[in-house]
């Protein structure tokens, strides 16, 4: 199998200048542009990302292009401009993408550049007169965000994102010139902006460069990835921990299964196919779920972090007893679910499991709890409870934990202090 027929048989092109088998037929310089408008990329990112490790791997050389110029100014959106980057601020997220991306490309080698470096010393009429000159209005107010802007009486568009293609076809002119990049990837929502600079460098210098399109990868909802969605799922640690990071892929519903396999592991096609044959066989197993929580935690957060977070969700959530965690494991679980400590002489006299649901905010009353308990709807340490009046004591706290259960996703943890 070619490299472009695993990357079509993954589903990670939908756009193409070309052929994808010419294009990558023969090594190329490739880059992608990074958004410096937070000091973290998200599971959105990560498919690019690692869409360009495999690029890596096959022998094309890698440019990360980060919009430090146009960071400054921001890609139209549907709705609103973004807000526009100070230096200081761009400055600081540059250099924590570049060490996430490091941290995520392995030995991958690849060079990261800045726009600002050229953008920052444009100089206005000549820009207009060399770079200008081959974009049309007539061309550009077709765009479809552009034109959802135009249509819309109350999100008029600026003139400053309106020349936002014109800066992105300039970028991609510079890179050839300076660097020879001779393909460009993206997301298939920049794709007109990303063959702005393939018909810049045709019109302008007479050569031919290329262009791949990603698909945008969404949510269970079917929502593009993002901080203005409001569910974007960091890769970060300080922002998504290892252990949520994990549940969102545990977490997955059945149909977005094979897709997020194919586009976020490493796993060949062959593999996927195998996996999800069991899948169908045994859904309630979850071990498509699993193997791919593992395999992408592992590639942001490393093996030992995902062997915690992991160990930590079976104890939450599945059959784990957790009194037998690792220390590790144990204070994974205990910073992401809630807990309630309980003295020695709480416990021997027999402390109230309903006030246990209260406290630990399972219940919002002494009355509610009641009627959890009652309805079925609590276990302690995997056994059901249906006593109302139940006590615990020292004895039910297994090396010092004991975990309480309400449904399938509600945990609280007691802990002897």
């Amino acid at each position: 199998m070619t490299l472009a027929e695993e990357l079509k048989g993954r589903g990670l092109i939908d756009h193409f200048s070309a052929e994808p088998e010419l294009i990558l037929g023969t090594p190329r310089t490739v880059y992608v542009g990074v958004d410096p408008t937070a000091d973290s990329l998200h599971v959105g990112h990560l498919a690019w990302v690692l869409l360009m490790k495999r690029l890596g791997g096959a022998g094309h050389k890698l440019f990360f292009l980060v919009g430090g110029g146009t960071g400054m100014i921001g890609d139209p959106k549907e709705k609103g401009e973004r807000p526009m980057l100070d230096e200081k601020t761009v400055a600081k997220n540059t250099a924590a993408l570049k060490t996430q991306l490091k941290k995520i490309l392995g030995g991958t080698s690849f060079k990261m550049v800045d726009n600002a470096d050229w953008l920052m010393s444009v100089k206005l009429v000549p820009f207009l007169r060399d770079v200008g000159k081959h974009f049309t209005v007539n061309d550009l107010v077709k765009r479809d965000i552009i034109k959802k802007r135009l249509e819309t009486p109350d999100e008029s568009i600026s003139y400053t994102e309106f020349t936002y293609s014109l800066l992105q076809g300039y970028d991609y002119q510079v890179l050839h010139e300076k660097y020879g990049v001779d393909l460009e990837i993206g997301g298939s929502d920049q794709w007109t902006n990303i063959l702005s600079g393939v018909d810049l460098i045709r019109k302008r210098l007479g050569k031919q460069v290329f262009a791949l399109g990603v698909p945008l990868v969404t949510d269970a909802a079917g929502k593009k990835f993002g901080k203005s969605e409001g569910n974007a799922i960091w890769l970060d640690a300080r922002k998504t921990s290892p252990f949520k990071f994990y549940q969102f892929w545990i977490n997955l519903p059945d149909q977005e299964l094979e897709k997020y396999l194919k586009v976020y592991t490493t796993l060949p096609l062959s593999e996927i196919n195998a996996l999800m044959e069991l899948h169908q066989r045994n859904p309630g197993e979850r071990q498509a779920q699993e193997t791919l929580a593992r395999l992408v935690t592992e590639t942001v957060h490393g093996p030992a972090a995902t062997a915690q977070a992991a160990a930590a969700s079976d104890a939450l959530f599945g059959d784990t007893p957790f009194h037998e965690l690792s220390r590790d494991a144990r204070a994974v679980a205990l910073a992401e679910a809630s807990s309630v400590s309980l003295s020695r002489s709480n416990l021997e006299a027999g402390y109230s499991l309903a006030e246990a649901l209260v406290a630990g905010g399972l219940a919002t009353s002494k009355g509610d709890a009641r009627r959890l308990i009652e309805g079925k709807g609590i276990t302690l340490s995997g056994l059901p409870i249906t006593n109302p009046d139940q006590k615990l004591y020292t004895g039910d706290l297994s090396g010092g934990y004991a975990l309480v259960r309400k449904g399938k996703q509600g945990v609280l943890i007691l802990v002897l202090k």
